[in-house]
């Protein structure tokens, strides 16, 4: 039977489909409509709330989300068959605080409106965040491989402690939420350690087997980073110089394709007056890593090392590599992995003067594929273009790891370890840093703390631990303010005075044999005087750096020390969480006698005699001075400076030095005197 046949007339095919398309665009935008409405009353949590999460034991704890606007949300603990309610506001936003027991588990809880959200296996325990730069970022594998991690990774069954890894990010304004690596918290074992930050892990994990306990991590941190960066804007704005630096940032559009169109025009022109100044390339072309390139002024270095041991001390900027290797018979016509390791920061290889590989990031693993159609029997020229933004710059690759050979036969392989040749081509003093966007610049005031702090706020912590100052070593007398203004910052968020842990400063860079100033000694004073703000205590690690890696692979120690902090002004127990701290000094009869803060362990000199120690005169220059201890405190002296007025303990780069108390804890490098440092008007 026919439509038309159907009705009783005679009907229009098309605008019978008209009709119909109508309808069923209706129905459509209603039924998007409905499930639009029933996704917003949707039950939703911030992402730390999770499966496997740990809650700060015997506290009130906030859990806090989103859900239909004034709609009722139940939420019920298993720990006491407790039922909480809250009511949203108008924005969908509800929060309350549940009563949490002494520590145990595992627990669940349910949330509920509309839907019902269900949390299983959580522990009740204690709760740290942890964050800084590169240091407290380094994983126990990865580009981090610190000592014995293949057995740290192997060992780590620890059920009891969870891990909560935030993602990096920036933001010109706080977050709600979190971005996480994972799916939540997730539970501490061999398959989840191993890209964890290893000075968390091994803190978390001394104070899970002194305390019995589950311990919960939360690491946010993001290597190469100021403190600036980890700070609000309502306390950075204390500051004069950071006024107009947190406005500025304030004003930028969140969106990347809006930045885009302010910045990229000065990416172009920055970019531009680099390669003008570039010796080795010309018209986009790299000349430097051309087999024919004369080289003969260049620089006999040793690879790998950074370039600050070398040639070039306090340089960043970019700079050449190249060597020559041969290439056998039965390789060519192959293709060949070349593999370099990490490089500080960015580098663009090449091989007979063809580029095969460019990767941003100094803890990135340098891996590329050299083409077969490159490969020919005889000399090959490998070259390496290396830009260095701050900091060390250069090959960080440990020793014997460097190497090409073909690439389904890598036994074969040739070590490129040993001579290379060097050649600076263009000093950042000269160009400025490199235009960025804000999604990409890390170092911009306020910014992580809007991405990767606020978000966890007010989540219940116990403490935070700390491991940051490098990237601020330029500015260290600033630092004294701005290091203690950001832990009451956080403490001011929170809404209560946690303990605080930091690490000071490792020895680093090139040992001196005389005296001489020193930004990473004014940065370590600086983290020292932090000491003054209450709740606050310091990991010291000044005996366990590496004069080549600013990133010392030794990370068990250092978290060891920061949970003595925890352990004895924390949890109260009876040990000896600190190495000396220095107090005060008396001059007599041509010496100066150094007190040091009360402390039930003895000093000791470590292997030897006592050293370390520089004394000087109203001239104010140093000396290399005798220093002896007599009971709970030393005295420093020197035949060449008849009357002493200060004295200064591992005031270096990288001091040699060895007061220690019977406890093995090591002193705190510290000076006497106030004279202005070479940082003071650095900001």
């Amino acid at each position: 039977m026919g439509l038309h046949r159907l009705y009783g007339h005679t009907l229009n095919p098309l605008k019978y489909f008209m009709k119909a398309y109508y309808y069923l665009k209706v129905i459509l935008l209603l039924a998007f409509s409905l499930i639009g409405t029933l996704a917003y009353s949707q039950i939703s949590l911030p992402a730390m709330f999770s499966d496997n999460m740990v809650l700060q034991q015997q506290s009130d704890v906030p859990i806090w989300g989103k859900a239909k606007a004034n709609g009722k949300v139940k939420i019920v603990t298993s720990w006491d068959k407790r039922t909480y309610s809250a009511v949203a506001d108008s924005n969908g936003k509800w929060q309350v605080s549940l009563k949490t027991p002494s520590a145990g588990g595992p627990y669940e809880i349910t949330v509920s409106e509309k839907n019902t959200v269900r949390l299983k296996n959580i522990l009740i325990g204690e709760v740290w965040i942890c964050s800084g730069q590169s240091n407290m970022e380094m994983p126990l594998a990865g580009w981090g491989k610190i000592v014995d991690y293949e057995k740290e990774i192997s060992d780590a069954n620890y059920p009891n402690i969870r891990l909560l890894q935030a993602r990096r990010k920036t933001s010109t304004y706080p977050l709600e939420d979190v971005v996480l690596d994972g799916a939540g918290w997730q539970i501490c074992s061999p398959e989840t350690i191993e890209n964890f930050s290893a000075t968390a892990y091994f803190f978390g994990r001394d104070l899970h087997q002194n305390l019995d306990v589950p311990i919960g991590l939360i690491h946010t941190s993001w290597g190469g980073t100021p403190a600036e960066a980890w700070t609000s804007a309502e306390s950075l704005t204390a500051m004069p110089e950071y006024v107009e630096k947190v406005e500025n940032f304030s004003r930028w559009p969140q969106e990347l394709e809006e930045q885009r169109k302010s910045v990229q025009p000065k990416i172009d022109e920055w970019d531009k007056n680099v390669l003008s100044k570039d010796f080795g390339m010309k018209n986009n072309v790299a000349l430097a890593a051309q087999p024919n390139f004369n080289d003969e002024d260049w620089k006999i270095v040793s690879v790998p090392e950074v370039w600050e041991n070398n040639i070039l001390p306090d340089f960043d900027g970019f700079v050449w590599y190249r060597k020559t290797i041969e290439i056998p018979e039965d390789w060519a016509g192959n293709n060949l992995t070349l593999y370099l390791g990490t490089i500080d920061d960015n580098d663009i290889t090449y091989f007979n003067g063809k580029e095969i590989g460019r990767t941003d990031g100094y803890n990135i693993d340098r891996q590329y594929t050299v083409p077969a159609k490159l490969v020919k029997k005889g000399k090959a020229t490998i070259a390496v273009r290396v830009m260095d933004t701050g900091g060390a710059g250069g090959f960080r690759s440990d020793a014997g790891k460097m190497y090409v050979a073909p690439a389904n036969k890598k036994t074969l392989r040739e070590n490129l370890d040993g001579e290379w040749k060097c050649k600076a081509a263009v000093n950042m003093k000269d160009i400025g840093a490199r235009p960025q966007f804000v999604a990409e610049n890390p170092h911009n005031p306020t910014c992580l703390y809007n991405a990767m702090i606020a978000p966890f706020v007010p989540y219940t912590i116990k403490g935070a631990i700390w491991y940051q100052g490098e990237t601020n070593a330029g500015r260290a007398y600033q630092y004294r303010t701005l290091f203690p203004l950001m832990i009451n910052d956080w403490r001011t968020k929170w809404g209560y005075n946690f303990p605080f842990y930091f690490v000071q400063l490792a020895n680093f860079m090139k040992p001196n044999d005389q005296p001489v100033e020193s930004a990473w000694a004014e940065l370590r004073e600086a983290q020292l005087k932090t000491l003054g703000l209450a709740n606050t205590g310091m990991a010291v690690i000044i005996d366990i750096g590496d004069a080549e890696d600013i990133h010392p692979k030794n990370k068990q120690d250092v978290g060891k020390r920061l949970a003595l902090q925890a352990r004895e002004k924390t949890y109260g127990q009876n040990i000896i969480g600190s190495g000396p701290i220095y107090a005060s000094y008396r001059i007599e009869n041509g010496k100066i006698r150094i007190i040091f803060q009360p402390n039930e362990s003895k000093l000791i000199a470590k292997n030897g005699e006592l050293k370390g120690f520089t004394v000087a005169g109203p001239d104010r220059k140093f000396y290399n001075a005798h220093a002896e201890i007599d009971g709970n405190e030393v005295v420093v002296s020197s035949p060449e400076v008849k009357f002493p007025i200060a004295v200064r303990y591992a005031w270096a780069d990288n001091p040699a030095c060895n007061l220690y108390n019977e406890a093995g804890l090591p002193a705190s490098p510290f000076r006497t005197d106030d004279w202005a440092g070479t940082t003071i008007n650095n900001k």
